[in-house]
């Protein structure tokens, strides 16, 4: 048999629910349960395409040009979006990780990027997939294994689904966010709006209708636990919710619109992000890593 395109496929499962974590990116395919897609995901034999599932470090979204300072020095990174001139998602999505540990209904995978052109770094990630009855917890860890110290944000591009038939025009979504960022033709920030009395504002829950959506969000109300949560439902009642953790100050929500038919639009995907779009040449909530030092952050989703 040949090889697949996301490597071994790691399939978790717990009662009727059932989710698969891949070996290429670390990234997750899909998670069915109840009978449905939760996921907009993808197929067995297909690539990762849209980000869909990935994990995304030591960046996650857009830096422009590719280029930052740190410490002094300037690092110019692979522009990965050309069409743009910007380097997106961080370094990760396409490398193979191992298992560290696995079960029936939990997996560990673990990747050691190792210094490079654009990011002369040592950096161990770990993350853990965890399904249960009340749904799935992610776990990131990133530890410093280096002798100095390094930039690091990460996030995760999950797709939430629309549901058979149904794009996500057809669903109500409900967001946490108070501020949204605003960007140039280039999807860079460019400052920062209080999204109420806006489109954008979300709290409450609206019909998404024709609203298009690919912006970043902050300021995010959370429960009594510090959990932020997005809920995407269809007319029947049913979808998903995302919760992120307090790792996870920023979030960004895309409708799909520039993604190619029958895709375009099927599916929200949902990205908790531990700092902005431009985030490493800004220094807006990067996270200085110390050597041997370590950060983790959980974020989960859980069927309605």
């Amino acid at each position: 048999m040949s090889v697949l395109p996301t490597g071994e496929q790691f399939r978790l499962r717990s009662g009727d629910a059932e989710v698969v974590v891949v070996e290429v990116g670390g990234g997750l395919r899909t998670y069915r349960a109840g009978g449905r897609d939760v996921l907009d995901g993808f197929g067995e034999r297909e690539m990762a395409g849209n980000a869909r599932g990935q994990l995304l470090a030591p960046w996650p979204n857009r830096l422009r040009d590719g280029r930052y300072s740190w410490d002094g020095a300037v690092h110019q990174t692979p522009l990965s979006e050309p069409e743009t001139a910007n380097a997106i998602h961080g370094l990760v999505r396409f490398a193979p990780w191992t298992v560290v540990d696995r079960d029936g209904g939990s997996v560990r995978l673990e990747h050691l990027l190792h210094p490079q052109p654009g990011y002369p770094f040592t950096l161990r990630l770990q993350v853990g997939y965890q399904l249960s009855a009340t749904g799935l917890r992610v776990t990131t860890t990133a530890t410093n294994d280096g002798d100095v110290p390094l930039p690091y944000g990460e996030g995760h591009h999950p797709y939430l689904a629309a549901g058979v038939g149904l794009r996500v025009d057809d669903c109500t979504l409900q967001a946490p966010a108070g501020t949204m960022l605003t960007t140039d033709q280039r999807s860079l920030p460019t400052g920062a709006v209080d999204v109420t009395g806006t489109p954008y504002d979300l709290r409450a829950g609206r019909r998404i209708g024709d609203l298009v959506i690919d912006s970043c969000f902050t300021d995010l109300a959370r429960d009594d636990d510090g959990l932020a949560w997005v809920r995407l439902t269809g007319p029947d009642g049913r979808g998903a919710a995302v919760w992120l953790g307090t790792a996870y100050s920023h979030l960004q929500l895309f409708t799909g619109d520039v993604i190619d038919e029958p895709r375009r639009r099927r599916g929200l995907a949902v990205e908790p992000m531990t700092c902005p779009p431009d985030a490493f040449a800004t220094g807006d909530s990067v996270r200085r890593l110390e050597p041997v030092e370590s950060v983790t952050g959980s974020w989960g989703i859980t069927p309605l």
